[in-house]
């Protein structure tokens, strides 16, 4: 399966779980490709976001979706991305969440929520995700447990 791994990494932590996440996949025998979301200069919630770069979902057969947690909730600029990306229509996707805080409910949660929704909007199929806390001492094994279990929906 051609599965895309699109996501907005602003520290590099979301990134370095969606690499290990791309090794696994391909090891099972997919086909697994990084993309980006790149903006110019900082983001802030609320405020307008203007992409550098925005990945066109439509060559991939399935997706995972990634991005931090940024006051309790969703970066911006993953948020308007779901929001002007192209159709996600047929296709499956999973959603990859970072976060700071060591509780899935201190922004994780609702975040995965707020991809989950603006995916199926655009005709996406949500079939799993997984909250990596950064914080947790035992976040090396959750990663782990993470890339499992999303490797494990494709």
């Amino acid at each position: 399966m051609n599965i895309g791994i699109i996501l907005y990494s602003q520290t590099g932590n979301t990134l370095s779980v969606a690499q290990k996440l791309q090794e696994k996949l391909t090891v099972a025998g997919h086909s697994a490709t990084i993309e980006q979301i790149e903006v110019v200069g900082e983001i802030a919630p609320g405020q307008a976001v203007q992409f550098e770069t925005a990945p066109d979902p439509t060559p991939y057969e399935a997706l995972v979706l990634g991005g931090p947690v940024q006051a309790f909730s969703l970066n911006q600029a993953t948020k308007e991305y779901l929001k002007q990306c192209a159709s996600l229509e047929g296709k499956p996707v999973a959603y990859l969440v970072t976060q700071a805080f060591p509780y899935a409910w201190m922004g994780g949660n609702r975040a995965v929520r707020q991809m989950s929704a603006l995916s199926e909007g655009k005709g996406g199929t949500t079939i799993g995700n997984g909250i990596v806390n950064w914080m947790r001492k035992t976040r090396e094994a959750q990663i782990e447990e993470v890339t499992d279990k999303l490797s494990r929906l494709f």
